[in-house]
């Protein structure tokens, strides 16, 4: 997780990867604690981060209690400021990695190369091993660097993924248009879930 808003993108696709029985390796950068914070009301604390991470799995999009929350003993969260933590090394065994939400400034150094914390050089082996790196941007509109960086990410073979929710899959409340993107990035992530009703050709069927 990069300090752009979109905490709630975050949680539904951590709820959906540990619903699919997947491990998780969690790096939550030091902006995206200041988000979280400001979205959620959630501090996530080293000390207690799984504690925090509960709580926050267990609310919906728009801050209620969400009863499906999933079990987080398949997590391992890693500080982002702490270099020589597993993912930073293409030996350590990883799928692939997932930026959700990704800033501006996430994709910047990512693009560059530049290695400033754990999330960027995870993201810097995920390219260099030739794993899947998914990088879901949240930003309106963009400039001209950052499509820049991003097409950079795209020839480097990064699948670049706005949060763009849409709306063909017959959403009646906010959590159905973040679990639509948080869906999307899955399929780019190739991992199987249930998070919204795919397209299939017909006119009309999102409103039956």
């Amino acid at each position: 997780m990069s300090g752009a808003s979109g905490t709630p993108y975050a949680a539904a696709v951590l709820r959906a990867l540990l619903e699919a029985g997947e491990a998780v390796d969690l790096v939550v950068s030091r902006a995206s604690r200041l988000t979280l914070l400001d979205e959620t009301g959630i501090a996530f604390r080293d000390g207690h981060w799984r504690e925090d991470l509960r709580r926050w799995l267990a609310r919906g999009a728009d801050g209620t209690p969400d009863a499906f929350a999933p079990d987080t003993e398949g997590v391992h969260h890693w500080s982002a400021g702490d270099l020589a933590a597993g993912p930073s090394s293409g030996s350590y065994p990883a799928r692939g990695m997932i930026i959700v939400p990704a800033s501006t400034a996430a994709v910047a150094g990512v693009a560059l190369g530049l290695s400033k914390d754990l999330l960027q050089r995870a993201a810097s082996v995920t390219l260099k091993e030739r794993r899947p790196l998914v990088v879901a941007v949240r930003e309106t509109p963009l400039n001209g660097q950052t499509l820049r960086h991003l097409v950079t990410l795209d020839e480097a073979g990064a699948v670049v993924l706005p949060a763009s929710p849409a709306f063909y899959a017959g959403a009646t409340h906010i959590q159905d248009l973040v679990d639509f993107v948080a869906g999307r990035v899955l399929d780019a992530a190739g991992v199987p879930h249930g998070l919204y009703r795919r397209w299939k050709g017909e006119l009309g069927g999102a409103t039956r």
